[in-house]
């Protein structure tokens, strides 16, 4: 027990011990935080003064910079306002230099004024002076005086301007003359065409001449059988082993001739075979004036034809013209056009169409009235051709006045085809009787001295006296040498009337 009592006792004075040793413990502590504490505090309250003094000192820095950059840029703008100052100032002195110098030179202005005034009215007055002295030298009012002038001023403009005209007139028609020349060359040296003559009889070989009296018939009833189906008359004389089918129509002389080789062919020859035929004939060449339309059209590469124009173009291969067969003509007038239109700039289709069409009044027979040109207008504009084509198929022999330049293409096309050397053919006494013609009508003319007709008459040239022609006389006389060959004569193409007055002044040194 005792024991127990004595460890109690040291138990208990153990855990005395012990509290207060921690409360000692505990209270150091305590001594040593809150000495440390105050020491950061110190620490802080150093480092914020030492912040706060160098803020201070950078801020007073700052102010100090931006102090002098105002300072230095209010110098700037001091020295440039100074500089504005000095520009006005100088502008002011100058304007009033300027205000002095022109009030000096507008009361110069008024002084010279003043003597202007004077110096017109002494001149006014001298001018009046001399209207008076020269009214009463020429006896003429200032009126009558200026009229005058002006005549005389008009007389002399009339000359110079007829001189001016003239010779632009000269040179344009030199320079037109050259160009045309050239597209003319041009067109026929690309456009080449052959040339065969028609005729207006058709022979016919038989294998013998037996034959013919069956032709005949009895009593002649098979020959005029023949020739009242065909139109055409046929010659049976002593030429072996021929008959001959001569007709004006070149179409009805091409059915016959069809027809009388077809009989020819079969043997039976009898009115009603000879009918039989001459259908048959008939319904050929038909054909083959339409194959001749449309072939004609291809060639030319116009597809767009009324079919009736078609036809009428096809028997043009039946038509001729002085020899030359018309539809080969047209043919090469629409190459011509065409090449010529090209040359020109302008559309070679309406040429070429008008080219091809602007013989189609030769297709019609004679029951209608009227020139083949304006007949053939007249087929165009019915078939719904436009406007230009028609007029440039009327106006290509001068029927009209021709008002385009397709009028004026198909017109050169048309002589160039016909002029082509063996295009077209007469016979030799008809050619002489021609030139003999032309030669007589020129002679007749008061003043001619002589006259040669050229290039197979397709020229004329008239030498005229001097002494009785003047040179005013020289166009008039070709005028109407011209106008009376248009009116007394038929010939192919044109005729060129050329007058020539020549004067010469001769000396002799002796």
């Amino acid at each position: 027990m005792p024991e127990i009592i004595w460890l109690l006792i040291g138990a208990v004075i153990g855990i005395a011990l012990g509290f207060v040793g921690a409360r000692f413990l505990a209270s150091s502590s305590a001594k040593r935080a809150a000495q440390e504490a105050e020491t950061v505090v110190a620490d802080a309250k150093r480092q914020a003064e030492t912040l706060r003094r160098e803020a201070i000192v950078e801020a007073k820095d700052e102010v100090l910079k931006l102090k002098q950059e105002a300072q230095a840029e209010n110098k700037e703008r001091m020295r440039e306002v100074r500089a504005a100052e000095n520009r006005v100032s100088q502008r002011e002195e100058s304007l009033d230099r300027r205000v002095e110098s022109l009030d000096a030179r507008e009361h110069q202005i008024s002084s010279q004024q003043g003597q202007l005034d004077r110096r017109e009215r002494d001149l006014e007055e001298a001018a009046r002076e001399i209207n008076r002295r020269l009214e009463r030298v020429a006896g003429m009012t200032p009126e009558e005086a200026k009229a005058e002038l002006l005549d005389t001023l008009k007389d002399e403009v009339v000359h110079e301007s007829a001189a001016i005209i003239r010779d632009s007139e000269a040179r344009t028609k030199a320079e037109a003359d050259k160009k045309a020349r050239s597209i003319l060359s041009l067109a026929i040296q690309r456009v080449a065409a052959d040339h065969s003559a028609e005729n207006t009889v058709s022979a016919i070989h038989i294998p013998s001449d037996d034959l013919k009296g069956r032709i005949i018939g009895r009593e002649g009833r098979n020959i005029r059988s023949f020739e009242q189906l065909t139109g055409t008359n046929l010659i049976i004389d002593d030429t072996p082993e021929c008959v001959t089918i001569s007709c004006f129509d070149p179409v009805r002389r091409e059915i016959g001739r069809v027809t009388m080789e077809n009989l020819v062919a079969d043997g039976r020859i009898h009115p009603a075979r000879i009918e039989e035929m001459f259908g048959k004939a008939e319904a050929f060449v038909n054909q083959r004036v339409q194959e001749a339309g449309e072939q004609a059209a291809f060639d030319t590469g116009i597809h767009d034809l009324h079919p009736e124009l078609v036809r009428t173009l096809g028997r043009l291969r039946y038509r001729t013209s002085y020899g030359q067969n018309v539809l080969n003509h047209s043919l090469e007038v629409a190459y011509l056009s065409g090449v010529m239109a090209a040359e020109l700039g302008l559309d070679p289709i309406p040429a070429k169409r008008a080219g091809l069409l602007h013989d189609l009044g030769k297709a019609v027979d004679h029951e209608v009235e009227g020139s083949h040109a304006v007949i053939g207008a007249d087929l165009a504009r019915r078939f719904g051709e436009k406007q230009d084509i028609v007029h440039a198929i009327e106006a290509h022999h001068n029927d009209v006045e021709p008002s385009s330049v397709l009028a004026v293409l198909v017109q050169a096309a048309d002589a160039v085809s016909a002029a082509r050397p063996g295009a077209r053919k007469e016979t030799l006494d008809a050619y002489i009787k021609r030139l003999e013609k032309l030669e007589e009508i020129a002679n007749s003319y008061k003043g001619v001295e002589r006259t040669y007709a050229i290039q197979a008459g397709r020229e004329v040239r008239v030498m005229v006296e001097p002494e009785v022609v003047d040179e005013a006389a020289t166009t008039v006389l070709a005028h109407d040498i011209a106008h009376r060959i248009e009116n007394e004569m038929q010939y192919p193409g044109q005729v060129k009337v050329v007058v020539i007055r020549e004067s010469r002044a001769v000396g002799v040194a002796k």
